[in-house]
C-alpha cells in the first residue's frame, strides 16, 4: 500500500540516499546516487524540486557553478512555491550571487527567491 502511494519505493529510498551522500560530505556519491533517479517519474512536484535541490547543493561543493545554477532552475520550473521557500536553496543562490560571475538567469532566480531586494 505505501508503495502505491509513493511510500518506501527504491526511488524513494535513492532520494535519501542523495539527501544522506550530501550531509555525509561526499557530493560525488550523492550525484551518483542521483544518477539511479528518473526525476520525470518522480511521485510529485515536491519530491522533484527535492531532487534537483539536492543535486544542486552537490553540484555546489563540487564548484559546478553552471550545473548548480541550472539545478536550482530545474527545481524551480518543477516547484516554484517549494523552491523559493526552501532555505537551502536561498542559501545556495545567495553564495552564487557571490562567489562568481552573475547571469541573468542567476539574477532573475535570486529576485523571484527575495534574495536579491
Amino acid at each position: 500500500m505505501l508503495r502505491d502511494h509513493g511510500g518506501f519505493s527504491p526511488t524513494t529510498v535513492q532520494l535519501h540516499l542523495i539527501s544522506a551522500e550530501n550531509s555525509a560530505g561526499d557530493p560525488a556519491a550523492a550525484l551518483a546516487a542521483a544518477g539511479a533517479v528518473a526525476p520525470g517519474r518522480l511521485p510529485s512536484t515536491e519530491r522533484r524540486a527535492r531532487y534537483y535541490t539536492d543535486i544542486a547543493t552537490a553540484f555546489a561543493r563540487l564548484s559546478r557553478r553552471d550545473d548548480c545554477i541550472r539545478a536550482l532552475l530545474a527545481a524551480e520550473h518543477h516547484a516554484p512555491e517549494e523552491t523559493h521557500a526552501r532555505p537551502v536553496g536561498k542559501s545556495l543562490v545567495s553564495g552564487l550571487l557571490v562567489s562568481g560571475r552573475t547571469t541573468t538567469e542567476l539574477r532573475g532566480l535570486a529576485a523571484r527567491m527575495g534574495v536579491l531586494t
